[in-house]
């Protein structure tokens, strides 16, 4: 079952950022953004009746810079930050992360190669550089979050993430669904990461489908090879729908 035979106006679509829309690349200002993946967001957007919506580990406002002109519904670093169709920013209350950030600046400076990303509620600590340096990375993480109240932490593809323990991809794509114009609609949401199985649970909850992009256990019932085969279904979806309505 492809995106041409799964995506109706009647859908309500979600979608993860990195490693799904786009590739994955060494650091994260380096993504790079094809021009046709913006010219089918904004046709699914006219065709969804404004029923799309990126749900990402990072801020708004680094969706909005890679995506631009385009500024879609947003839920960012992983719900804490959510943006509506109605421009209204919903911001989830988060604790201090003084802790884990010097936790995570520490191992950084001692070991070139990690990158320590802060956000506005939550910080990351990428090892893509320096993947022989997991496990490190991991315990050091895990015991600067236990000793974080409030705090929850979250494992990705070469990343490491201490965040609001509310804030889930799951939590922001139901509170998504209980607003227009994605109320009810039949949700899907595509996603590449461990980060996103939580949002595959929540729309198959809902009697949606969830698609996993590229290898690894998941929980959803769909799998695309990479992030290139899904932006082609989605522009063969595109020229479907509009080759119907003509």
């Amino acid at each position: 079952m492809t995106l041409v035979e799964i995506l109706y106006p009647s859908c309500a679509l979600f979608l993860d950022f990195d490693g799904t829309m786009v590739d994955i690349a060494p650091q994260p200002s380096a993504v790079h953004v094809p021009q046709p993946l913006i010219t089918v967001l904004r046709d699914l957007h006219g065709y969804l009746q404004g029923a799309i919506a990126v749900i990402s580990g990072r801020p708004i406002e680094q969706i909005d810079s890679f995506l631009q002109p385009l500024q879609l519904p947003v839920a960012g670093v992983h719900g804490a930050e959510r943006r509506g169709t109605d421009g209204q920013v919903h911001l989830l209350h988060t604790q201090p992360l003084d802790h884990v950030e010097e936790a995570a600046c520490l191992l950084a400076a001692q070991n070139p190669g990690l990158l320590v990303e802060n956000k506005r509620g939550s910080l990351a600590l990428h090892y893509r550089q320096r993947p022989d340096l997991e496990e490190l990375c991991v315990r050091a993480m895990q015991q600067a979050v236990e000793e974080s109240p409030g705090i929850a932490l979250l494992r990705g593809k070469m990343v490491v993430e201490a965040k609001p323990g509310g804030a889930s991809k799951g939590r922001a794509i139901l509170d998504f669904l209980e607003e227009p114009p994605f109320a009810g609609r039949m949700p899907v949401f595509i996603g590449d990461d461990v980060t996103d199985e939580v949002g595959f649970s929540a729309v198959q909850d809902r009697g949606g489908l969830g698609i996993k992009v590229g290898e690894g256990a998941t929980c959803a019932w769909r799998r695309v090879s990479d992030p290139q085969a899904l932006r082609q279904e989605m522009e063969a979806a595109i020229a479907a729908r509009f080759m119907r309505t003509t």
